[in-house]
């Protein structure tokens, strides 16, 4: 009878089988150069050796936008490829730091309503009148149900027709007026 040959398997971990480039204080530096974000980067060629790269435009993109705004950033270049992932903003030291937060805070801008003061619907789209903590807006939503996103228990966001978004922090804060007039939508 033949003896059964074992097979020993490694397991892989996601490191062993996606290349992630981590940026922090230590490879990274990032500047802001005619309002652009920038980026010199000690990154591993495909050789493996490594090297100082410039990077002229970035963008920042968010893993988890509600759950860590702040941690898990893909920053991708212009072509929108990726050049790396920074773990949390906290591994950068304080110009730098709020440099990102400030880049951050400017894409994922999002008024945060108050009070909302009418809701009409015609063909298809409603209309929006809102107190915000920057002021009175409008927008318009099309498909009012698919363009409310609800994260976690009371937070919504809104999406409107422009890709615009507007924060609820929290339903049970609304007076009863404005969560009756959204309430439809839930």
């Amino acid at each position: 009878m033949a003896e059964a040959q074992t097979v020993v398997t490694k397991r892989k971990s996601l490191d062993d089988i996606i290349d992630i480039v981590y940026l922090n204080r230590d490879n990274a530096k990032f500047e802001k150069k005619n309002e652009f974000l920038t980026l010199k980067a000690k990154i591993k060629n495909a050789e493996g050796v490594e090297e100082e790269k410039e990077f002229p435009r970035l963008y920042l993109h968010r893993a988890f936008p509600f759950d860590e705004p702040f941690s898990y950033i893909s920053v991708l270049d212009k072509e929108q490829k990726e050049i790396g992932l920074i773990r949390s903003i906290d591994d950068f030291d304080g110009d730098t730091k709020n440099l990102l937060c400030d880049e951050l805070t400017r894409k994922y801008y999002a008024p945060k309503v108050i009070k909302i003061l009418t809701v009409k619907e015609r063909y298809g789209f409603s209309y929006w009148k809102v107190l915000t903590d920057i002021g009175e807006l409008n927008f318009t939503l099309r498909d009012t149900y698919r363009s409310l996103l609800r994260v976690g228990s009371g937070r919504v966001f809104i999406i409107d027709i422009d890709g615009n978004r507007y924060e609820i922090p929290d339903l049970e804060k609304l007076e009863f007026k404005s969560y009756k007039k959204i309430e439809l939508y839930l």
